[in-house]
């Protein structure tokens, strides 16, 4: 199943097959997301009513129908049970643990001579959630967004979701809208329901940022609002890298690479193992494993095609092999994984000892799955509260302060030719 492969310096096979898993925007997708964005830029609720019809099959008479209302909301939460709805609150209690660490705050410095300087942190206004519709259903994506963004201060929470014929959107996404407080849903998915939120129209609010997962139509989209608006990131296939010593078991090993390889054909499962052993025993684990999995036909083209298992010669080369290729989940199957966290530098999010599967992740340990892939870990980080705040400097400084500065300041723009810059300083004295 996984391909084995042993490193002698040269990553670049191995990169270039995780690149081509990059879905291609083409020509045809990028002027039909022109178009649809345009349209609804231009007309509106009206281009969302046609669109609701031509892509999603869902007939509205009203614009008023692509509203969510509190009574559809409280029914998808009763539907699901209470059971689930104590999941999605113990979810919410980890990923709200986890996640009111990372907020910020403003800060000022006062200095001997008067002078004060500093750093105010402000939460984003509005933004827009984007919820995946169609085939399958994502309540873990409500939380992740949501929560953080509530942390950060947001005051208004917008999430669009696409609908089929009927306009029902899946209970489990509305119990998890409930339990994080949302009210504002639309019934609204691809292209266009991002230039709505980017732009606005006579019923949706222009927003400050959209954030969520989508489609190689609302990827597009999102690049394409990207300045109007703020986005999270431009996400690709799913991937995990998992780091083994000789002690690892390979049931768990076959079982966490599968996990991420079910996600669809173009996700990446890799080992890398100073175990050649190892690497032989995960690939007959998988084989017995995998008679058992739903998803086995994905699962298998996944791993044949984008999966490897890497042999390196120590643990320090294989820490080297998976900087390099910066995945987005990172698991250390070691014998003592703390002790080997100082030498991970690229990975969205990392998962210590043999207790700590990737799927914990996805859904209960509070860290966020939201995350950079396509090697891009190496310079984006995971969706944190961070992302919902923006920052402005500020700064006071007395005549008499100035005055010290005064010389130098002329001087320095002079020298990149601005005189109007050094005739701001030259008349207050």
């Amino acid at each position: 199943m996984l391909k084995k492969m042993y490193f002698e310096g040269n990553l670049s096979n191995v990169i270039n097959n995780l690149n081509g898993r990059k879905e291609d925007i083409n020509k045809e997708v990028n002027e039909s997301v022109e178009k649809i964005v345009n349209n609804v830029k231009n007309n509106g609720d009206k281009a969302l009513i046609e669109y609701a019809k031509q892509f999603d099959g869902y007939m509205i008479n009203n614009i008023e129908e692509i509203k969510v209302t509190k009574e559809e909301i409280e029914q998808g939460a009763k539907a699901v049970g209470e059971n689930f709805i104590r999941i999605l609150n113990r979810a919410k209690e980890q990923i709200t643990e986890f996640h009111k660490n990372q907020i910020e705050k403003s800060w000022t410095i006062y200095k001997d001579n008067n002078v004060i300087m500093g750093q105010l942190v402000r939460p984003l206004k509005r933004i827009a959630v984007y919820v995946p519709g169609g085939t399958a259903a994502y309540p873990s994506t409500v939380l992740m967004n949501i929560i953080p963004a509530k942390l950060a201060g947001v005051k208004e929470i917008i999430m669009i979701t696409p609908v089929k014929a009927g306009g029902k959107i899946p209970d489990v996404i509305l119990a998890a809208a409930k339990v994080c407080g949302i009210e504002k849903i639309y019934k609204i998915g691809g292209a266009q329901a991002i230039a709505a939120v980017a732009y606005g129209t006579e019923t949706i609010p222009k927003v400050d940022k959209i954030v969520g997962p989508g489609n190689i139509y609302v990827a597009t989209a999102k690049k394409y609002v990207y300045g109007t608006v703020d986005i999270d990131m431009i996400a690709g296939p799913s991937e995990v890298l998992v780091i083994a010593d000789e002690k690892a078991n390979a049931k768990y090993i076959a079982a966490d690479l599968m996990s991420q390889a079910e996600h669809d054909k173009l996700s990446s499962a890799i080992l890398i193992t100073t175990s050649e052993q190892i690497a032989n025993e995960v690939n007959l684990e998988i084989e017995r494993q995998i008679k058992y999995l739903k998803r086995k036909e994905i699962i298998e083209y996944s791993l044949t095609n984008f999966g490897a298992a890497i042999i390196v010669k120590s643990i320090n080369e294989a820490f080297d092999v998976a900087n390099e290729i910066a995945p987005e989940h990172l698991e250390l199957l070691l014998e003592d994984p703390m002790s080997q966290l100082s030498k991970v530098y690229n990975a969205g999010s990392i998962f210590l000892g043999e207790n700590s599967p990737e799927p914990l992740g996805d859904y209960m340990s509070g860290t966020n799955h939201v995350l950079p892939t396509s090697g891009t870990a190496k310079f984006y980080s995971s969706l944190g509260v961070y992302d919902f705040v923006k920052y402005s400097s500020f700064s006071y400084y007395p005549k008499e302060v100035l005055e010290t500065f005064k010389e130098d300041v002329v001087e320095f723009a002079n020298l990149e030719g601005l005189d109007a810059h050094a005739n701001s300083i030259k008349v207050r004295f």
